[in-house]
């Protein structure tokens, strides 16, 4: 049985407990100011400046199932990016982009009419945006700010990033800062008998 603690982080908070800051910075906010349950650590990360779902737990085979590339657990993002993408470059996202550390795997991309999120705190400047849209993107790897190098990729930089699942785990329900606890059950397993060995015993 493992513990699990699915987080909504909040905009402009670091996804560790502590900030390594340097005498005269001030400190940023951290997983401390919203969540306190000893022993845990997040399954992955989020950048400071990124929203939504962290996963957390006590259980380190547990974290490597989750964070591990190898293991590809899908994650989907809400992203609000700068103009109205083309049926092109949203084509381009489905088929996989060039970056510098070579072509991404194909994306699931879909438009959205709304974000169905909370707002940002603070919200984006209408007079520097005055043009947004958002997206709903998946993808099955984990390379550094990808998703925001996908989209500026293509002619369309984010602006807003929020995480909303990974793998089978949802946002859904938690405000900027709430937690929700779940237990996981580990699978059944089936013992089999050694065969037996002919004309002998053990």
């Amino acid at each position: 049985m493992s513990i699990l603690y699915l987080l909504h982080k909040p905009y402009r908070m670091l996804s560790q407990f502590t900030d390594r800051c340097h005498a005269g910075e001030t400190p940023r906010a951290t997983l401390t100011d919203v969540i306190d349950v000893p022993g845990v650590y997040a399954a992955g990360r989020l950048d400071y400046d990124s929203e939504g779902l962290l996963l957390l737990t006590d259980d380190g085979a547990l974290i490597h199932r989750i964070s591990d590339p190898r293991h590809k657990q899908p994650k989907t993002y809400r992203v609000q990016v700068e103009g109205r993408p083309s049926d092109t470059a949203l084509q381009a996202l489905c088929h996989g982009v060039k970056l510098k550390d070579g072509m991404t795997r194909p994306a699931r991309v879909r438009r959205l009419e709304e974000s169905g999120l909370p707002p940002r705190t603070p919200p984006l400047d209408p007079k520097r945006h005055p043009v947004t849209s958002w997206l709903e993107l998946t993808i099955s790897e984990g390379r550094n700010r990808q998703v925001r190098r996908m989209t500026a990729h293509v002619g369309y930089p984010t602006l807003r990033l929020v995480r909303v699942a990974i793998g089978p785990w949802q946002l859904d329900g938690l405000a900027p800062g709430e937690w929700r606890r779940e237990v996981l059950h580990a699978p059944r397993t089936t013992s089999r008998r050694s065969p037996r060995r002919k004309g002998g015993h053990r």
